[in-house]
Formats: structure tokens, C-alpha cells, sequence
């Protein structure tokens, strides 16, 4: 695999094209259907809004299968989101009044988010207990009381899983907190083709990010040499956001790869001293700029899903340190 390769020509070369069609490549108009599937490199890969996303095959549709996902999905949303909120499903009734009798707006959302928790884990728990049962030869079907309880958790958990914020602070990520109430309530070949979708979408947020940061960095003689650091970080986020973490054989080059991109890209100082007319303070802010954007596409490549707030608040930041270092006084260049 590539990782040098620019971000506009991730995953667009002939190979991942009709012949017929790869001279126009990527003109839209040429794209292939939604939901293609290709094997290149006796690795299939599934198209799904301009990206070429490794497929792997949905397990077969089973209440363990479920119960399997489920639990990797409630680690993952706690993983992703603020501390201290991973409230154990026993304890629903207590932090159910908690929030209900907290006034102080601040401190209620918080006891929403602990509340989000318990209800998260409480569904948990009583899926898994179906399953045990089924296990053991006792059939409890979606009509039960079991199983109607268990969506409510879920859907409640979603409702409030909007006050919840990502660990960065910055924002909450409210598709966390659906996915197990579409792994709990659809089709798991459905809830698969969800996910591929959000992939895509991730690897649409990376690109922006990294397509901007290179575009404000690129005039600037200080920071000459961090577009191909930007770059690489940029497609080894792509690979480590569609890369599950069962798949080993993919998993052990790609997380290496990841974070050693991650690392360099954090630690480039650029050329502060090229620059003659660079002030160094906003040589400082450039470089904690670029910082920004090694943890934004972090984070977006982790959690698998765009983050909107994120991104714009981002992007701002770049639009105002790009009109700062266009008001550096220059000599004006003569004529020849």
C-alpha cells in the first residue's frame, strides 16, 4: 500500500477504474454505482461516494452476532466520547434521578451524559442476557417485555446522547450513540452498509481537512516540506479508518504506519528562520495550526465518522491565519 500517495489521487489510479473510463477519472460522471464492489489485489474493496473502502464481508444474522457487535459498539462509544460517563447499567434508576432533580444547566448535561451511559449499558445488559438464554434453549422474542425494554434504553440513550461531547470537547458525535440501535434493530448486512457510508464520508472530512491545511502552508517559505507530512498522515488516516481492528493482517502495518505519520507530522518545527519576514508569533501559531490538524484528523479517523462542528471551527482558524500572513509586509518584487 501506498501511503505517499496525494489525497486526490487516493485509491484513483487505472487499476481502480474501468479502461474505458480511467482517462476522465475522477469526473463524477464517470463514477461507478454506490455499493460496487472490486477486488484489487485479491482485497475487495466497495465504492460508496467517491472513495474505494476495504469490504469486509457482515457476519451472518444471529443473536450472538448481534450480541457481539453490540458490545464492540458500546466500547467504541465510550472510547470516543468524555470521561467519567460510562455509568454501569445497575446504577439507571440513581442517575435517572440525578438528572432530573440537577437545575444548573452545565451540571445537568452532564448528568444527561451519565444518564445516556447507564441507559447504553442497561440495553446492553438485557441483550446479552437474551442471547444467554438463547444459549440455553430459551426462546425470547421481540415482542417480550426483555426485548421491548431494550430498544427503549437504546432509543432514549440516542435522544440523549446529543449532550454528550467527544473527549476532545469540542463537540459530541450523536452517530456513536445510534450505531447500536441499528446493530439492535436492522439488518446487520444494513448496519454494514451504513458503516461504509460514514467511512466515506470520514474520508471526505480528512481530505478537507488536509486539502486546507496545505493550501494555507504552501505559500510559506517557513513551512516548506509539511504538505508531503500532511499528505502522508492524510492517507494513512484513510487506511486506519476503514481497517477494523479484527483484521490483523491489515491492522499490524497500518496502526504502526498511523501513529509514526501522526508523530511527525506533530513534530515538524518548520523553517522558522527561511522566512525573514515570518514574525516569529505567528510562526508559532502556524505551527500549533498545523497541530490542530493532526488532531482533527485523528480524531476523525478514529471515531469513523465526519465531525462537522469540528471541522468548521477548524477551517475558520485557517481562513483567519491565512488573511494574517497575507498582511506581512513584503518587498515588492521589480520587474525583470
Amino acid at each position: 500500500m501506498d501511503f505517499s500517495c496525494n489525497s486526490k489521487t487516493f485509491r484513483r489510479c487505472s487499476q481502480w477504474t474501468k479502461p474505458e473510463r480511467s482517462p476522465n477519472w475522477p469526473d463524477r460522471s464517470f463514477a461507478p454505482e454506490n455499493g460496487t464492489q472490486r477486488v484489487v489485489d485479491g482485497q475487495t474493496f466497495v465504492y460508496y461516494d467517491d472513495y474505494w473502502i476495504r469490504y469486509y464481508q457482515p457476519p451472518e444474522d444471529t443473536l450472538e452476532a448481534r450480541k457481539t457487535l453490540i458490545e464492540s459498539l458500546t466500547r467504541r462509544t465510550f472510547h470516543h466520547t468524555e470521561h467519567g460517563i460510562n455509568t454501569p447499567g445497575r446504577c439507571l434508576e440513581g442517575a435517572r434521578t440525578a438528572h432530573e432533580r440537577e437545575t444548573d444547566p452545565r451540571k445537568k448535561r452532564v448528568n444527561a451524559a451519565m444518564l445516556a451511559g447507564a441507559l447504553f449499558n442497561r440495553a446492553t445488559d438485557i441483550f446479552r442476557t437474551v442471547v444467554d438464554l438463547g444459549a440455553k434453549g430459551v426462546h425470547i422474542s421481540r415482542d417480550n417485555e426483555l426485548m421491548r425494554e431494550c430498544g427503549q434504553c437504546f432509543r432514549e440513550a440516542l435522544e440523549l446522547g446529543k449532550q454528550v461531547k467527544h473527549y476532545s470537547g469540542q463537540e459530541g458525535i450523536d452517530e456513536l450513540w445510534g450505531e447500536p440501535f441499528r446493530a439492535f434493530s436492522v439488518p446487520l448486512a444494513q448496519f454494514y452498509e451504513s458503516r461504509f457510508i460514514k467511512i466515506a464520508q470520514a474520508m471526505k472530512n480528512i481530505d478537507t481537512v488536509a486539502d486546507t491545511m496545505k493550501a494555507v502552508l504552501e505559500p510559506l517559505p517557513s513551512f516548506e516540506g509539511a504538505d508531503a507530512l500532511i499528505d502522508y498522515f492524510a492517507t494513512a488516516a484513510k487506511y486506519e479508518c476503514e481497517t477494523m481492528r479484527s483484521d490483523s493482517d491489515n491492522n499490524f502495518v497500518i496502526w504502526p504506519e498511523f501513529v509514526s505519520a501522526s508523530e511527525r507530522l506533530a513534530e515538524f518545527p518548520g523553517q522558522p528562520y527561511s522566512d525573514p519576514h515570518m514574525p516569529a508569533w505567528l510562526h508559532s501559531t502556524g505551527t500549533k495550526l498545523l497541530y490542530d490538524c493532526k488532531s482533527l484528523i485523528e480524531w476523525v479517523a478514529l471515531a469513523r465518522v465526519p465531525m462537522q462542528t469540528s471541522t468548521e471551527l477548524f477551517l475558520a482558524e485557517c481562513n483567519q491565519y491565512k488573511e494574517a500572513t497575507q498582511r506581512i509586509p513584503r518587498p515588492i518584487k521589480k520587474a525583470t
